[in-house]
C-alpha cells in the first residue's frame, strides 16, 4: 500500500482522487505534506443476491489540513462512487459511521442490512 507521505510528490488538489489501485481516495491541500485519505476494502455480494460491499476502514487527515472540509470531501467522494457502482456500505471507520448517521437522508440507503 502506498505511504500517506506522497502528497510532496503529488500536485495539490481541491477534488479527491480515487487511487483504486492502493482502494483509498486521496485529497492533498496546499501546504500540507501529507495526504488525506479514506481508505476501503471490497467485498463481493452475499450469495443471497445482495449489492456488493464496499467497506470503510480508516480515515486520515493531516493535522495541517484539518478544519478544512477535506473528510468530508473524501467520503463523499467514497459514497458517490459506492451509488454510482451499485454497492451498499460498511463503516467501519468512525468518522464514515458517523458521517452517515448525520446525513442518513442523504447516504441512508446505502448502509448495509
Amino acid at each position: 500500500m502506498s505511504n500517506a507521505n506522497e502528497a510532496e510528490h503529488t500536485p495539490a488538489q481541491t477534488h479527491p482522487r480515487h487511487n483504486a489501485a492502493a482502494s483509498r481516495y486521496e485529497l492533498s491541500l496546499p501546504g500540507a505534506a501529507e495526504l488525506a485519505v479514506a481508505e476501503y476494502t471490497l467485498a463481493p455480494a452475499p450469495g443471497d443476491g445482495g449489492r456488493a460491499r464496499m467497506i470503510f476502514t480508516h480515515t486520515h487527515v493531516p493535522e495541517a489540513m484539518r478544519g478544512k472540509g477535506a473528510a468530508e470531501k473524501l467520503v463523499r467522494a467514497g459514497l458517490a462512487d459506492a451509488r454510482a457502482h451499485g454497492r451498499c456500505v460498511v463503516p467501519q471507520c468512525s468518522y464514515v459511521a458517523l458521517f452517515i448517521k448525520r446525513h442518513m437522508a442523504e447516504y441512508g440507503d446505502l448502509l448495509a442490512e
